[in-house]
């Protein structure tokens, strides 16, 4: 299997985790999302980009944000319709200067 290429982020990686308030802590199943997934993201959802610019910014094909889009949004989807918490971290990303 090929390696990863490197994404580039605009937003800071921080620690950032969600869970749903009524459900107690020790029964939280964790989906994760990973951060140039959370990127992928923030670029066409949060700031309406078309995926041809986002791939620019995060220095990847169109083809791969499209995957990666599709990945995060099946994650989310299913963390809010069964109530699971949301953790994101890891994947293979560096953060472009001047972003943060």
């Amino acid at each position: 299997m090929r390696p990863k290429k490197t994404r580039w982020l605009g937003c800071k990686p921080e620690d950032r985790c969600f869970r749903p308030l009524h459900v107690p802590r020790n029964d939280i199943i964790v989906t994760k999302i990973t951060l140039d997934e959370l990127e992928a993201l923030r670029l066409c959802d949060g700031m309406r980009l078309e995926q041809q610019d986002a791939a620019k910014q995060m220095k990847v094909h169109r083809a791969t944000i499209s995957r990666i889009l599709i990945s995060a949004r099946q994650k989310i989807a299913n963390a809010l319709v069964n109530q699971h918490g949301i953790k994101i971290e890891g994947g293979c990303f560096k953060v472009a200067k001047g972003k943060v």
